[in-house]
């Protein structure tokens, strides 16, 4: 009862997350534009139609390659493109074609924005089209880089400070810095406070991870940690719902930082894990911890901290005098994962498959209010079909094995990617349903290879490789928004590329060892041996003190989770 409550309240904060990181596909969205024009009109003319107001004209625009042609009071007539605007030389009369001469002009009068979907947006506040269309574009990988970033700072300030403050500071910061952000009064200041957010953001969902794994028993842990993922997913679909009913951007900001606002008025009131407290040696601390957990749960006869750290003491005491080897400490680096030729193929299949997980990832997420028909809706599908998908990958990487499961998913998002590309754009729902499909097999790989990853490499090198794993799949996240952007280049280009990266994952992926139902190596000569036929040392049962130790590094090992979001 307690670690189930404990659980909810932690993961319920995890959508905050989700919401954060997916905020700018509504937020920085682009409506259609044209420049505006030097004075007061009295015609509007689009093709064969006219109107007497720029709003009459959005309905019929279908092209950025399309132009506006206007009649001023004073007679003028200008055409008005997107990034400029001519002035004909000759008034005679208002048509739409006109082979004259003309002067063109820069926008200094800033621009017209289509507001039928949108009142306001960050592009539309800022005029981030045109010269200035990169700024846009660097929102969503600028927040990325602070979502690497903070990952980093806050997973190691949490080892030293403690995961109860860590959570409290950073729920805190997501509220503060959200709200913070709808009240920016430039673009810059508001790249900066949307990066500490990211930071914030990242930093609560590693710490929120290492939070309930040191609370939720072995048993549970591993369906526990993946559907922390799904809360995240729950975060997406609140995004298309805030999106759906809020057309303004700094309010539709200020609805998503207050959604989890229950959690940070009583986050502080979360217990320290008592695996820290042993770790920092307040036991008495500690023990506290222990006993409320025995009168939620209702133990009569809790476990005493004295008795752990006896068993402890002995443990080491026994380490110390059966291997000698085990005592001395070797400092490891990257290095290590490139050790020999096998480790060094395991170490470049494994960081291609953090990367194309979170390329895929957010390429299909991304994109999916671009597939046409209702972008709201679609987004709240892609969120949604992430929650099954967690499942499937529960059950299939203990029924199937890490590798056999691994394999058809990375092949089948890369088939689903080239079946896109050859469905008919009018086809709107049968598009939506592929990306579905394409967004599910992905999510499947991507919830999995955290485990895979620490079961593919021995004790000394587990954390590290773990680790590098994480900052690919960051680097993933952070070149995701630029291969979105390939659309204005081909529309398939972002598809392309995923797909390519996942058919050359899941065939690299052939080669890697299956490490269902094996022990945890502990040498690089023993990761090296594993999945070959011939009887290695990987296949012996370990010793009682190497297994603990091996069994401990599992545990934490899978820690590392959440910095594949």
């Amino acid at each position: 009862r307690f670690q189930a409550c404990v659980y909810f309240a932690s993961v319920f904060q995890a959508m905050s997350c989700g919401i954060h990181y997916l905020a700018s596909v509504f937020m920085a969205v682009t409506p259609n534009f044209v420049c505006g024009f030097p004075g007061n009109v009295s015609s509007i003319l689009f093709h064969n139609s006219s109107a007497s107001s720029i709003e009459d004209i959005w309905t019929l625009w279908t092209s950025t390659e399309n132009y506006i042609v206007v009649q001023l009071e004073n007679g003028e007539i200008w055409e008005l493109d997107q990034c400029s605007r001519s002035k004909r030389e000759v008034s005679l009369e208002l048509a739409y074609e006109y082979k004259g001469n003309k002067s063109v002009f820069p926008c200094s009068d800033g621009f017209l924005y289509d507001d039928t979907k949108w009142k306001s947006t960050v592009v539309t506040q800022w005029d981030l089209v045109c010269d200035r269309e990169w700024l846009a574009k660097l929102i969503q990988p600028t927040f990325m880089l602070g979502v690497l970033i903070g990952a980093v700072i806050f997973g190691d300030i949490a080892d030293r400070l403690g995961r109860q403050r860590i959570i409290w500071f950073t729920s805190a910061g997501q509220f503060v810095f959200g709200v913070a952000v709808a009240f920016t009064f430039d673009y810059y200041s508001f790249v900066i406070v949307r990066f500490l957010l990211a930071m914030v953001s990242s930093g609560y969902l590693v710490v929120a991870f290492v939070y309930v794994t040191e609370f939720v028993g072995i048993k549970a842990r591993t369906w526990a940690s993946m559907h922390v993922h799904a809360f995240f997913a729950m975060g997406v679909m609140v995004v298309a719902l805030v999106g759906f009913l809020v057309r303004t951007w700094w309010v539709y900001q200020i609805f998503l930082s207050i959604a989890t606002l229950p959690f940070v008025l009583c986050c502080w009131k979360l217990p320290e894990t008592p695996f820290w407290l042993l770790s920092e040696e307040r036991y008495e601390d500690a023990q506290k911890v222990i006993d409320t957990m025995a009168r939620w749960n209702k133990v009569s006869t809790p476990c005493k901290v004295f008795e752990l750290c006896s068993v402890q003491q002995d443990d080491l005491a026994s380490g110390r005098t059966g291997d000698d080897d085990m005592s001395s400490t070797k400092k490891h680096n990257i290095l290590d994962l490139f050790c020999n030729w096998q480790i060094a193929r395991r170490t470049i299949t494994v960081w291609l498959i953090w990367f194309t997980g979170s390329l895929g990832y957010y390429v299909f997420s991304l994109s999916s209010v671009s597939l046409g028909g209702n972008e709201y809706l679609n987004l709240f599908l892609i969120g949604a079909v992430e929650l099954p998908c967690y499942i499937i990958a529960c059950i299939a990487m203990d029924k199937l094995g890490r590798r056999n499961t691994l394999i058809p998913f990375l092949i089948l998002s890369a088939l689903i990617c080239v079946l896109i590309m050859f469905i008919p754009q009018d086809f709107n729902i049968l598009i939506i349903l592929a990306n579905m499909a394409g967004k599910f097999s992905i999510g499947v790989a991507f919830g999995l290879i955290y485990l895979y990853t620490a079961e593919l490499y021995p004790t000394i090198v587990r954390s590290l490789a773990v680790g590098s794993g994480s900052m690919m799949c960051r680097v993933g996240s952070v070149v995701a928004p630029f291969c979105v952007y390939l659309r204005s280049v081909w529309i398939f280009m972002p598809l392309l590329l995923v797909g390519v990266m996942a058919l050359l994952s899941g065939i690299l992926t052939i080669m890697l060892p299956e490490t269902l139902g094996k022990p945890l190596t502990n040498t690089l000569v023993e990761a090296t041996e594993m999945g070959r036929n011939k009887k290695s040392c990987s296949e012996k049962t370990p010793s009682a003190h190497s297994g603990a130790a091996l069994e401990k590094i599992e545990m934490f090992g899978q820690e590392r989770i959440s910095t594949d979001k």
